[in-house]
């Protein structure tokens, strides 16, 4: 078992693990993928393209946050 440190990290400011913004935006990347697949399948052409933005954002800021790590 850990100790704890006596330090508290701020709400919704996870580092990685389970369930942290990493993963979040690897989950958003994935589901916004799949949801353009099925706006182009119904021709949704709008739609296709606000969910192509939205994982083109999500690999944006998972890039800048493997950027900050590495500095």
């Amino acid at each position: 078992m850990r100790k704890a440190s006596g330090r508290r990290r701020p709400a919704g400011d996870e580092t990685g693990g389970e369930g942290g913004p990493d993963d979040a935006l690897v989950l958003i990347a994935a589901a916004a993928t799949e949801l353009a697949k099925l706006a182009q399948r119904h021709k949704f052409e709008v739609l296709d393209r606000l969910f192509a933005m939205a994982r083109l954002e999500a690999d944006e800021q998972l890039r800048a946050r493997s950027r900050r790590r590495l500095s």
